[in-house]
């Protein structure tokens, strides 16, 4: 079994909070991420699988790389996450509930390979992985 990771990069903005909570609340709560705010993120996708032995590898980067850019990073790129991504409705765009958001979106459609984890980069110093519903 091997691992391979490629990484994408993305920018977009979110802002936390709940209609029906007061300003002041959503402030207390939420802080300074109660207003709309962006990042520039960078997503890690690693799967897993055998090698092909004919090939040397164990999953098609090119096809990898078109489902993430198709179905993720041309969907999140310079959106506000809340606002622009039906998925999200009723949801905090927190990076606990994206990670989730591409693994439901992109799991199914992998080829040859199997998907391992997700890691999204926020800032230097949040990292959210997931591993899927079947390892929380």
């Amino acid at each position: 079994m091997q691992f391979l990771t490629k990484t994408f990069y993305f920018c977009a903005a979110h802002q936390y909070g709940h209609t029906d909570w007061s300003t002041e609340k959503n402030i207390e709560v939420f802080k300074e991420d109660a207003k709309v705010h962006g990042h520039n993120y960078t997503l890690e996708v690693t799967v897993k699988g055998d090698i092909n032995q004919e090939t040397g590898f164990i999953v098609d980067l090119g096809g990898l790389k078109k489902l993430v850019e198709d179905e993720i990073i041309h969907v999140l790129d310079h959106s506000q996450i809340e606002k622009d991504i039906p998925w999200f409705s009723g949801k905090q765009p927190s990076s606990e509930n994206m990670v989730v958001f591409i693994w439901e979106t992109i799991e199914e459609k992998i080829n040859d390979a199997k998907l391992h984890r997700i890691r999204l980069i926020e800032t230097p110093t949040i990292k959210t992985d997931y591993y899927g519903p079947d390892n929380c």
